[in-house]
């Protein structure tokens, strides 16, 4: 996790490049992030790691504990901390980063809790077909149909699709486009969705599978007449 920011989803939104072409965004309010703590290899944590508070808290609703960890390094009472490893930008105790850590067109991850469903029926919960309204069909038009295998082994099998608690799980969407980036104002905004309801806190780190500068790969085909063709290659 080289590069990240503790942020809060607000909504979403539209913006339009000079073109005029609509891309729908996540607006992330994600700095100022406090430095709170900088571990190293040498020291006696044994390893590099950045811990960043975020969202500024009255220090009498924090629990002991972390007032105290706080407090020895010196850093705000913050509602949220979260610790990034091998963070790439050098930093010290007690300073702030924010959006400028990313830049226009960057690829990154975006880590949070999805919305919580409750209880779901297997349609909603993995897309089943339901059985038939029409034909005499009478009570099964969202059930979910047989479970058991008969005499042999005469059990459910472990994993089988049903009924059950859905959302409220920490999910990772991969590849997202940084679109703008509103130092003023703190705000990332982001191409796609994200996951969690408005309001709920989220990690953005940069994408691991796609790395700052990437570009889609060039095919180079040759015309009929000779002419050298250069095309972008399917992502």
């Amino acid at each position: 996790m080289p590069l990240g920011l503790l942020g809060k989803k607000l909504g979403h939104a539209r913006v339009y490049d000079v073109n005029g072409v609509i891309t729908p965004v996540t607006v992330v309010l994600a700095g100022p992030n406090y430095v709170l703590q900088v571990k190293t290899q040498a020291g006696k944590d044994g390893y590099n790691a950045v811990q960043l508070g975020f969202d500024e808290q009255k220090e009498q609703r924090l629990s002991k504990p972390v007032a105290g960890h706080i407090k020895k390094f010196n850093g705000k009472p913050v509602k949220r901390i979260q610790e990034f490893r091998n963070f790439s930008k050098e930093v010290k105790a007690g300073e702030t980063v924010g959006v400028t850590l990313f830049a226009p067109g960057d690829f990154v991850d975006a880590i949070g809790v999805t919305k919580g469903r409750g209880f779901e029926g297997v349609v909603k919960r993995h897309h089943f077909r339901g059985g038939d309204s029409t034909h005499g069909a009478k009570g099964w038009h969202r059930r979910s149909g047989a479970i058991g295998q008969r005499l042999f082994p005469g059990t459910v099998m472990r994993g089988m699709k049903m009924p059950g608690h859905m959302g409220q799980v920490r999910r990772t969407t991969q590849n997202l486009e940084v679109i703008q980036v509103r130092e003023a104002d703190n705000l990332l905004l982001i191409k796609g969705s994200i996951p969690g309801a408005e309001g709920d806190y989220v990690v953005i780190r940069e994408a691991k599978k796609r790395p700052k500068g990437w570009t889609p790969p060039v095919s180079i085909a040759t015309t009929k007449r000779g002419e050298v063709k250069k095309t972008a290659a399917k992502k």
